[in-house]
């Protein structure tokens, strides 16, 4: 069996009101282009609620009617309850936002719906804010798995003067890596030890600033915010253990250091597609050139998705 758990979906209403990839339209032809390599299952969401990553001038995802986002929720539904086999779904949040956190809730009581969506910073603020505090809260409470996705607007884009390209791949797994960094900073783990947090792409660069991180600690004193240690080795360092990551780059680099500080028990196959174009096969190859016996190929593919979203099991590859 194998499980993606990173992909994105919008509805056709989102479709005519804003200009997004063809791909994350065509359920159907997802369904049908990841089972022809083995893709049995994926979990689909989108990290703009119902609204979209394309760059809109003046357009604010963060301003969003509540029931618009219903009305997106009830579409990803309904398209989970008719791929119930191939498909489950996020629950997209905005961390800061008292009123979807209520509402959140409620579609977590859904069987479609197997975790939580959020951005890695809104509005150019990261998750070390005491407002995120109702967000992680809940994720603990309702022992649901957080993607923490980075938004279509990450903090510094600015910078970027519009390049669309280095927007995408440079600044978005960027700002993974310092709001991954300001959460375990903020100390959310200490508090909250039940969390299950997903940093995608590999991780951006954090497995590559782990002794970095480390040093950060001990230059502020060696105590995070939330007071303590979680669960596991000290420092950021050993929370880093705590972190899911998953598959979704197209750097072999990269995942074999994720594989060396994150381990294989905490890496899940993903691919961001749709929208992405990284063909699938080439991602399943990722996965094997990592070099890991049966056992934790088997772990990354599925079974730790499996324990994490505690998904029904399927028949094993």
């Amino acid at each position: 069996m194998i499980i993606d758990i990173h992909g994105h979906v919008t509805s056709p209403e989102l479709f005519k009101r804003f200009p997004m990839p063809p791909s994350l339209a065509d359920i159907d032809g997802m369904i049908e282009r990841k089972a022809a390599v083995g893709i049995d299952l994926t979990i689909v969401g989108s990290p703009v609620g119902a609204g979209t990553m394309v760059p809109i001038r003046g357009l604010d995802n963060y301003a969003q009617p509540a029931d618009r986002i219903d009305r997106f929720h009830e579409w990803v539904a309904q398209t989970v309850q008719a791929h119930k086999d191939r498909l489950r779904a996020y629950v997209y949040v905005n961390p800061f936002d008292e009123a979807t956190l209520a509402r959140a809730a409620k579609w977590l009581a859904a069987d479609e719906f197997v975790g939580l969506i959020a951005n890695t910073s809104v509005r150019g603020r990261y998750l070390n804010s005491r407002r995120a505090d109702g967000f992680f809260a809940l994720a603990a409470e309702t022992s649901s798995p957080v993607l923490l996705h980075p938004p279509a607007k990450p903090t510094a884009a600015h910078a970027m003067r519009g390049h669309a390209g280095l927007i995408e791949h440079v600044t978005r797994p960027c700002d993974i890596t310092m709001g991954v960094a300001a959460i375990l900073f903020a100390g959310w783990l200490q508090k909250y030890p039940a969390l299950k947090l997903i940093a995608p792409n590999a991780g951006g660069a954090l497995s590559l600033l782990r002794e970095k991180l480390d040093l950060a600690h001990q230059r502020a004193g060696g105590s995070p915010a939330g007071g303590g240690d979680p669960p596991g080795p000290r420092g950021p360092g050993g929370w880093l253990s705590r972190i899911y990551v998953d598959t979704a780059t197209p750097s072999n680099l990269a995942l074999s250091a994720a594989l060396t500080v994150f381990g294989p028990k905490r890496m899940l196959f993903g691919t961001d597609s749709p929208p992405l174009a990284t063909p699938l096969p080439e991602a399943l190859r990722a996965v094997s050139r990592l070099g890991v016996g049966v056992l934790d190929r088997r772990r990354i593919l599925a079974g730790n998705a499996l324990n994490l979203f505690n998904l029904p099991v399927r028949g094993a590859r």
